[in-house]
């Protein structure tokens, strides 16, 4: 498998392009603000072809370059309906004293295909299989990819920003809930293997094992089993 990884724009978020291996179709997830010329990068460098984007959530700096990579591979986008809206309107989702600064460099909008995720789906995408969990708290539509483990690849993680290394994301926004990211992590987190992999949008890989030991969030909500 290929993963390759870069940080866009002034939040340094990572933006993934995976794939069987070099020279094959791709799934884009997060594109976010400035990376459609690391995207375009990767592309070439690989020589990988896209097939979608899906979207961890709707935050501008997950979603800003959907429209170009969408608009030059034309390829469908994948959100869960209640961030939808953030695509069109980063204001609304981020507060005026973050979203303002931006909007005259951003071109926001919606790609031509957008395709909504829902809890418990199953993507097969570029011969890949990635299953959803809605996991609300940094955002209403907030959800998870994980790709099951195969052959010498343990199971992977996509988290966007609801877990990260030694943290879990913000929930200061509009909403987002710090009781519903308790709930997404020990629904979507707790029950993972150990040897899980945890690809977050910022900060370095980590897995579930690690943050199970050292993660004061998961050893919190952990704490409580233990006593049952």
């Amino acid at each position: 498998m290929l993963i390759a990884g870069f940080p866009a724009g002034a939040w340094g978020t990572n933006c993934y392009l995976v794939a069987p291996a070099a020279g094959e179709e791709c799934v884009i997830i997060d594109p976010g603000h400035q990376a459609a010329q690391g995207v375009e990068d990767a592309l070439k460098k690989h020589r990988l072809k896209p097939v979608a984007v899906v979207l961890t959530h709707g935050h501008i700096d997950h979603v800003a370059s959907v429209v170009p990579v969408c608009g030059a591979h034309d390829v469908p986008a994948w959100i869960h309906p209640a961030d939808r809206f953030m695509m069109s309107d980063p204001e609304k989702a981020l507060g005026r004293s973050i979203g303002m600064p931006l909007m005259g460099e951003l071109t926001v909008g919606e790609p031509d295909d957008v395709r909504e995720l829902a809890d418990g789906t199953e993507l097969r995408l570029a011969g890949m299989e990635f299953s959803v969990a809605h996991a609300p708290g940094h955002t209403k539509g907030s959800v998870t990819f994980r790709m099951p483990e195969a052959a010498d690849i343990p199971q992977i993680l996509f988290s966007g920003d609801l877990l990260f290394a030694g943290s879990i994301g913000r929930t200061d926004f509009p909403g987002g809930s710090h009781t519903e990211m308790l709930e997404s992590l020990a629904r979507v987190c707790l029950p993972l293997d150990d040897s899980t992999v945890v690809l977050p949008g910022h900060n370095q890989q980590t897995t579930i094992g690690r943050e199970r030991a050292t993660n004061p969030y998961l050893q919190g909500l952990a704490a409580p089993r233990r006593g049952m």
